[in-house]
């Protein structure tokens, strides 16, 4: 299943809708302003929330951090010593680790757990700057965890750019 994640430029507090390949709101973005830190609360369409993104205060190496319930899910950071390519990685509370490898710029990149392709993230069929699917290969997968971590990948790329 496709979503996809388009983003309004210059919206106040990053609110914005991500509709699935059918043009059917999935999930709503609500960025939190007014905060210490960065914050976005990703809500399904009754507004439940399903996942906290909150970017690191302090960190030798910018992160973010996914969490759902008060409970920490994910930390998105740059891994370090990559030689080919700029790859990041999610590790897991579990101890576990997504790798997110590709174009990360251009977005065009894999979310991967254990050398399967969880997710592709691709804005190839899209004009517009902001706008990206998020392609959610495994019917079994956390829609909204692969979601997250996208747009931590987004964010910090954008940073490093």
């Amino acid at each position: 299943m496709k979503y996809v994640v388009q983003e309004k430029m210059f919206a106040i507090g990053d609110d914005y809708w991500i509709e699935d390949e059918e043009g059917r709101r999935a999930f709503y973005v609500d960025g939190k302003v007014l905060r210490v830190r960065e914050t976005l609360e990703i809500q399904d369409p009754s507004g439940a929330v399903l996942a906290v993104i909150h970017k690191k205060l302090m960190s030798l190496r910018d992160a973010m951090t996914i969490e759902r319930d008060g409970q920490v899910l994910v930390t998105v950071r740059k891994k370090r010593l990559a030689l080919v390519r700029e790859v990041y990685r999610a590790e897991l509370a579990s101890g576990e680790e997504l790798e997110i490898r590709g174009d990360l710029i251009g977005k065009e990149f894999d979310i991967e757990y254990d050398g399967e392709r969880l997710a592709r993230v691709s804005r190839q069929w899209f004009t517009l700057r902001d706008a990206y699917a998020v392609d959610v290969e495994r019917p079994d997968a956390d829609v909204a965890l692969l979601i997250a971590v996208a747009i931590c990948t987004d964010r910090l790329t954008a940073k490093e750019e």
